[in-house]
């Protein structure tokens, strides 16, 4: 059965259960996730992929490129200037903070060398809001809290971009890295990024030219495509273009962000679930039965240590409340850029590739089922802590009469029963 049909199932039956997934525990990208696995050779022999499956490396690439794009395009420069404070923190102590830390517990509790663990460390290093859903989309979490976590995770893949493309260079050994070839090929990047968007926006407001309303949001989309393009000719880093070419439209070209917005977020998630979907037809039960207790060991200290440590440092004299520092360590869910970034990892040819990639998708397993499943709990108490305080001293059984009583009785909580009868 092709990969394409598989895809086209899980798709069809992620639609009709969305409603679902958004109120309960259950999560899409675990849906996927556990599709390809059940797909894959390991199980169902309905998907066959290996890691040196030229369609691993394409799609990876592509929809690293998507995401990256619409990523950047969701945070442009004003955005960033405007409520800075927290996101700052934890973005410039945090991520490499997190980075080293994971570092550390790569090496000693996994027994990697110095490279390879520090690139581990910036594989893991993004974190993904989609994986928490329901804290970030729930209007009773603190707005500060949301937007923090919005805009660490819709910057932080592009900043650990550059880390990996390096760390990933000194892995490889120390006669493939050309420190002058690779500074230009990222720097021509970043300025791709930005030429592309700034000179097509300008042309689109000279008296010229003329886009129709049914046309705008695919203005943007040529932008990406021109991008892409233009990045595999030159041999220029396609993902700091992407990254630098959604903020410049997001900063210059409010019009053209808010047209593609909707449609871009769309592209992006479908390159996100057919990414998750291969990596879980990579796994099998023979990955996790060799894996031994180090690997297992060193992914639940990568995510209750690692970022609980760096983020609690970072926001030391914050002034953010405990409740809110807790959400914010625990939030840190290594999704989708570390999938990719793994998968670049594994297709790279270096020595400690498949080891290395291991430890990465076991940790990123058990984030996706660990976070995607008590984001909900966690954000039903902040739901919680903002109901008047006789709400609370109701419980369930008591809210549940509530909702059923008349207004009269609604607006005289005293003349309900206890909650504990």
């Amino acid at each position: 059965m092709s990969l394409l049909l598989v895809f086209a199932v899980v798709l069809l039956v992620a639609v009709l259960v969305s409603a679902l997934a958004h109120r309960t525990v259950l999560s899409t990208a675990v849906l996927f996730l556990v599709a390809g696995f059940l797909a894959g050779d390991g199980m169902l022999h309905l998907v066959h992929v290996t890691p040196a499956s030229p369609m691993v490396a394409t799609l990876a690439e592509l929809a690293l490129f998507a995401v990256l794009f619409t990523d950047g395009m969701r945070v442009g420069w004003r955005d960033l200037a405007s409520a800075w404070r927290l996101p700052g923190r934890a973005l410039g102590l945090g991520l490499p903070l997190t980075l080293l830390v994971t570092a550390l517990l790569g090496h000693w509790v996994a027994g990697l060398d110095w490279p390879q663990a520090l690139l581990i460390g910036a594989v893991l290093a993004p974190t993904d809001p989609v994986f928490a859903a329901a804290l970030v989309g729930n209007d009773k979490v603190p707005t500060r809290l949301r937007h923090l976590l919005n805009v660490e995770s819709g910057v932080n893949d592009g900043l650990a971009l550059p880390f990996v493309i390096v760390l990933l260079a000194t892995a490889a050994g120390s006669h493939d890295l050309h420190l002058p070839a690779l500074a230009a090929e990222l720097l021509l990047g970043i300025g791709i990024g930005i030429a592309v968007p700034w000179m097509a926006i300008r042309l689109e407001r000279t008296r010229f030219f003329a886009v129709s309303q049914r046309y705008l949001p695919l203005n943007a989309v040529a932008i990406g495509l021109l991008v892409l393009a233009l990045g595999k000719t030159t041999h220029a880093n396609l993902f700091l273009a992407a990254f630098a070419a959604g903020i410049t439209v997001a900063t210059i070209g409010q019009r053209e962000r808010e047209a593609f917005e909707e449609f871009g977020e769309l592209i992006a998630e479908i390159f996100k679930l057919a990414a998750l979907l291969v990596f879980g037809a990579l796994l099998s039960p023979a990955f996790f039965a060799h894996l031994g207790w180090a690997a297992w060991v060193f992914a639940l200290l990568a995510l209750a240590v690692a970022r609980p440590v760096a983020l609690w440092i970072s926001f030391l004299g914050s002034r953010l409340g405990w409740r809110e520092q807790a959400a914010a360590a625990w939030f840190g869910p290594k999704g989708f850029a570390s999938v990719v970034y793994g998968l670049l990892v594994l297709t790279s040819g270096i020595v400690a590739a498949q080891r290395v990639f291991d430890l990465v998708a076991l940790t990123i397993v058990v984030s996706i089922v660990l976070h995607s499943s008590t984001d909900i709990l966690v954000a039903r108490t902040f739901e919680e802590s903002r109901l008047p305080s006789w709400r609370q001293r109701l419980g369930d059984r008591g809210r549940r009469i509530l909702r059923r009583a008349p207004d009269t009785l609604a607006a005289d909580p005293g003349s309900l029963p206890d909650s504990r009868t």
